[in-house]
């Protein structure tokens, strides 16, 4: 088996195992290095790790448009409902959702969320499995230890890891986050999009941990 990963920039990414796809934080209207638009995303499946607008982005104009099933925080799904999302599969931290394209799970992050004042429930890293692959996306989130623990029990082939600094890790700190996981591949996400964020992560390079760095539109094949 293998999956198809599409990075859109920012920390949005697509999982298309070729008969199923799972949008993660599709934020494109607004982002300055995105190369797709709304439109321009297939998918059966939309999972949020929190509700910042640079990660929830245009989850309610591609889910209308898919008819796709959107999985997030309760609170976030309480949201989409009143905008007319159909499907909605709620969730919170430590839970675990199967799908007829395999399963999601949502872990603890460091960050925040919310929505034009709203709260948005707490932030989440999620763990996805498509394809016979398992890939962690972080989410937005500080540095913490027990992504070993979580490293240990998903066994990620993949880790999406945000780098950006100030909002989230840095480089160094990103680079300490991938050994404690230990993917198979480790891909930096949330930087270079906007001044605030870093554009070097040359410090990223974590021991025993395959780097693979993407540009916003490139897909590459694992597996």
């Amino acid at each position: 088996m293998g999956l198809k990963l599409n990075y859109l920039g920012h920390a949005g990414v697509v999982l298309d195992d070729g008969n199923q796809a799972v949008a993660i934080d599709p934020f494109l209207t607004g982002n300055p290095v995105a190369k797709a638009k709304a439109k321009d995303v297939r998918c059966q499946a939309i999972v949020l790790t929190h509700g910042h607008a640079d990660h929830l982005g245009d989850t309610v104009a591609i889910a209308k448009a898919n008819d796709a099933t959107v999985y997030a925080a309760f609170e976030i799904t309480a949201y989409l409902e009143e905008q007319g999302v159909r499907k909605l599969e709620p969730g919170n931290t430590g839970g675990k959702i199967a799908a007829d394209w395999g399963w999601v799970a949502f872990t603890q992050a460091f960050h925040s969320s919310s929505l034009e004042g709203r709260y948005m429930g707490m932030p989440c890293g999620v763990v996805a499995h498509l394809g016979g692959v398992t890939v962690y996306h972080c989410g937005d989130t500080a540095l913490f230890g027990d992504m070993a623990l979580i490293g240990e029990i998903y066994r990620p082939a993949v880790a999406f890891i945000p780098v950006g600094d100030r909002f989230t890790m840095g480089p160094e700190l990103g680079k300490r986050a991938a050994e404690l996981i230990r993917p198979q591949v480790a891909i930096p996400i949330h930087y270079a999009t906007f001044p605030l964020l870093t554009s070097d992560i040359s410090a990223f390079q974590p021991k025993g941990v395959q780097v693979k760095v993407m540009k916003p539109g490139e897909t590459w094949q694992y597996g």
